[in-house]
């Protein structure tokens, strides 16, 4: 059996940093620029659900948390993009946007959008398809 250190905080392999081409449409030289994606912990990931949950009134008039599926990958996407840094005003001004998850989707096609939800589900430990994380997240 192992001994208890290994998972000691110290002990943890650090979050990953991977790049992924999200895009052939941004290009430096005539060279595709990676993205650099993070892996996150539970608790930003609870707070990227939590941000995008909303109390609805339910049968009887009881109010129940009901999560946007489309918003919270959305928020999960933006919170594990570490470049291009998607807060920047300069940025989202040459979008004419306002926001970090109203720039990505200005940003990409919906295929690349479809393709960087995909990677960052996976590097976040999804291992399941986006419907079923989708019905999960309605749950």
């Amino acid at each position: 059996m192992a001994d208890l250190s290994v998972f000691f905080a110290q002990n943890a392999v650090a979050g990953a940093i991977e790049e992924f081409i999200v895009s052939d449409r941004f290009q430096e030289d005539g060279v595709p620029v990676a993205w650099k994606l993070r892996s996150m912990t539970e608790e930003e990931n609870e707070e990227c659900r939590k941000a995008a949950t909303r109390r609805v009134k339910a049968k009887g008039g009881a109010m129940i948390p009901e999560t946007n599926p489309e918003e919270y990958l959305a928020r999960l996407a933006v919170a594990s993009i570490v470049y291009p840094e998607l807060k920047n005003a300069e940025l989202q001004r040459s979008y004419g946007v306002m926001g970090a998850e109203v720039l990505l989707r200005k940003m990409l096609l919906p295929g690349e959008y479809a393709s960087l939800v995909q990677k960052v589900q996976e590097l976040n430990g999804f291992d399941k398809d986006m419907n079923e994380l989708v019905d999960e997240v309605k749950n």
